[in-house]
């Protein structure tokens, strides 16, 4: 959990037994995207440890600090919804992360091309953050569950956040040396 508090449970009426097709979809959701981010703190720091310059290596370690707030934010939308936080197997960000690892096995070590595919690879599972965040912000608020959207919006705007920041190191400098790398 992100606090002390415990999180009050929210729209009680709506999470009572009987819970809606859109309820029980959302929820699995939330367990495709809880697998992912526990999925990411595994990960990041073997993309970090991969990186080349010292900008992008720390560019992933504060960002798998910021992954791990949400695998906690997240299980305090669980926690709000009624559920155990139960993580289900995320095939688009594991398919993701595959082709990360050949990014990275492809490249030479210790070139700044390697550092594109990793910020190329970096943006590809920010971007399907960024798309899973939004909808699930979305459903939250459809399901009268303002608090979990809230939680989840706020989620959502630190991925776009990370997405700018790759964007930013790509631009101003790491792209144009790549570009004059050669074999």
């Amino acid at each position: 959990m992100t606090n002390s508090k415990t999180p009050k449970k929210e729209n009680a009426a709506a999470l009572s037994g009987d819970a809606s097709m859109l309820q029980d979809f959302f929820i699995d959701e939330l367990k495709d995207i809880y697998w992912a981010e526990k999925h990411l703190v595994k990960v990041l720091p073997k993309m970090g440890k991969a990186a080349t310059t010292q900008e992008l290596k720390d560019a992933i370690n504060d960002h798998l600090e910021v992954t791990k707030t949400h695998v906690s934010r997240l299980e305090d939308v669980f926690e709000l919804m009624n559920k155990t936080p139960q993580a289900k197997k995320c095939e688009a960000m594991a398919g993701i992360t595959k082709e990360g690892d050949d990014i990275v096995s492809d490249t030479e070590k210790g070139s700044i091309t390697r550092d594109v595919g990793i910020i190329l690879a970096a943006q590809k599972a920010e971007h399907y953050e960024i798309s899973t965040y939004g909808g699930l912000t979305t459903l939250a608020k459809t399901l009268n569950l303002q608090k979990v959207a809230d939680i989840l919006y706020k989620t959502l705007q630190e991925e776009k956040q990370t997405d700018e920041t790759l964007t930013q190191i790509a631009e101003n400098n790491i792209n144009v040396e790549a570009a004059q790398e050669v074999e």
